[in-house]
């Protein structure tokens, strides 16, 4: 049975909504700097599977909520994911061709384009420069993302979002 089209586009919100939980959830000090970019992950998967329906303007408002959620600069996020969204729309057909050993060097690079313009937002706005385990996110993601790929590939052909 196939669902109706408007319980297949709510999976990609419930999604990024466990995304938002993820990025929320409680973790001790030391685990901080190796929290990884739930959303940015999420965005780029969906990005990659559904170029025609989730793109800039979603990862802007994506990034604004967070924005929101965390308490951080008003737009920090949103101007990553954003950028993000547009470079993995642009080489989504590259990248969705390669065998996912090879994905994870693009998402490792995607990740640090997110990471890059935070701290320069950050460092515009006069915030001391963080530690050098702020580049720690980036590596946790790109070892996550086999994963995070495999389960919302599953999760979008189990729903038949298309």
């Amino acid at each position: 049975m196939i669902a109706p089209a408007s319980g297949r586009n709510s999976v990609i919100y419930v999604t990024i909504i466990i995304g938002y939980l993820l990025t929320l959830m409680a973790l001790p000090e030391w685990a901080q700097s190796f929290r990884p970019q739930w959303v940015a992950l999420i965005l780029i998967y969906w990005c990659m599977a559904l170029p025609e329906r989730i793109g800039v303007g979603v990862g802007f408002l994506v990034g604004l909520l967070l924005d929101v959620l965390t308490g951080t600069l008003l737009g920090q996020h949103a101007l990553g994911l954003s950028v993000v969204a547009y470079l993995t729309i642009k080489l989504h057909l590259r990248v969705r061709v390669m065998p996912l050993r090879q994905q994870v060097f693009t998402i490792f690079i995607l990740l640090l384009v997110e990471r890059l313009l935070a701290l320069w937002s950050t460092g515009a706005a006069g915030y001391p420069t963080p530690s050098l385990w702020y580049w720690a996110t980036p590596v946790v993601g790109m070892l996550l993302w086999p994963w995070i790929y495999i389960l919302l590939r599953d999760t979008r052909r189990r729903f038949h979002v298309s």
